[in-house]
């Protein structure tokens, strides 16, 4: 047992290490590129500093994905309470993962829906939280998040779909970017159904109340 303490230790050492270098240097590659890489797909990626992305972009992001990015440590019990009653109440069943946690999951883990998995995401939340900035934490998960079938990192994503680079999306094409991030293989957001152009109206509405209320203030682009 006391080796077995000895090694859960040094793996936690190791993941802290690890947390800490993503800190300045980008994550080269994920389990989803992997993925596309192993099946022959092709991969779209550019990497991009905050600075380079605009500002529509991450305020899409935070309307559509976490309003309270700014202000949580990485969790978001507000959310997570809001998201189990719903379901509990048989409403659509929904997640309270933050930017945050999904960058855990994007940068250093897989997909998946096991306790273990969580358990893990957890971790590596709170040394996210810990050890970046919120700007960084914002900064990889544009880079890193899946925008349609091989397409990685927003800057890929805006000449993908728009045929422009993301500090050029409009505040309506970066909504509708933020709008299939639940489901980027199977929403367009260069010609998007009737249900993803209603839910990009949507954020595009709460972009300004983002804007106008500093939502996005910690970013500081």
């Amino acid at each position: 047992m006391r080796g077995l303490g000895v090694v859960v230790m040094a793996l936690g050492g190791l993941s802290v290490l690890w947390v800490a270098l993503y800190r300045v240097v980008d994550p080269p590659v994920t389990v989803l590129m992997l993925v596309e890489r192993w099946a022959g797909r092709p991969i779209e990626r550019e990497v991009r500093p905050l600075t380079h992305l605009g500002r529509h972009l991450p305020r899409a992001v935070i309307a559509a994905e976490d309003a309270r990015f700014c202000w949580h440590a990485g969790f978001d019990p507000d959310a997570i309470a809001e998201a189990w009653a719903e379901n509990r109440a048989g409403g659509r069943l929904r997640g309270a993962s933050t930017i945050s946690q999904q960058v855990a999951k994007n940068a250093f883990l897989w997909p998946g829906r096991t306790w273990f998995r969580k358990a893990l995401e957890a971790w590596f939340t709170l040394w996210v939280e810990l050890l970046w900035p919120k700007a960084r934490i914002m900064e990889v998960y544009l880079n890193l998040a899946e925008w349609g079938p091989g397409v990685f990192g927003a800057e890929a994503a805006a000449r993908h779909h728009f045929g422009k680079p993301a500090r050029a999306l409009t505040a309506s094409e970066a909504a509708r970017l933020a709008a299939v991030l639940p489901s980027p293989l199977a929403r367009d957001p260069a010609r998007p159904g009737r249900w993803t152009a209603r839910h990009a109206r949507r954020i595009e509405a709460r972009m300004r109340v983002v804007a106008r209320n500093g939502l996005d203030a910690c970013l500081a682009v």
